[in-house]
């Protein structure tokens, strides 16, 4: 086992406020952290679901490449995210696995983390994120 545990499910949305309005007021869960992540192109808001989080992503720009994944659609999910402990390790040990990595060191991500992501192309086509919690 290695220890990893779900972090986040990250979905990128057309419209922020209704979403937000959908998972706070309709389902009852709690709005964690809004920000916006410049280097990222997007704002950022979490939703807590028990141990985890529902993050929802609104690009900065619409023509940007995470607006183009999106398409014409209201929501459509992205990534998922794994809590790890020593995301250096986890990357050396994917590396090891003949993983391909999108993120070759780890990078400043929402709410304070360190993330990197593993491409698709290596995980049965899921954008995969590893989180390092600060």
């Amino acid at each position: 086992m290695n220890g990893w545990t779900i972090d986040h499910v990250a979905i990128v949305v057309a419209d922020l406020e209704a979403t937000i309005a959908f998972y706070t007021r309709t389902l009852g869960f709690e709005q964690l952290y809004r920000e916006t992540i410049v280097d990222q192109g997007v704002e950022a808001v979490g939703i807590a679901t028990g141990e985890s989080v529902i993050e929802l992503l609104r690009p900065l720009d619409e023509a940007s490449a995470i607006a183009a994944f999106r398409g014409t659609a209201a929501t459509k999910m992205h990534h998922i995210a794994y809590r790890v402990t020593d995301i250096d390790a986890e990357l050396a040990r994917m590396r090891e696995q003949g993983v391909r990595l999108i993120d070759e060191t780890p990078r400043k991500g929402a709410h304070g983390n360190t993330i990197a992501f593993l491409h698709p192309k290596s995980t049965g086509g899921v954008l995969t994120e590893l989180c390092e919690r600060r």
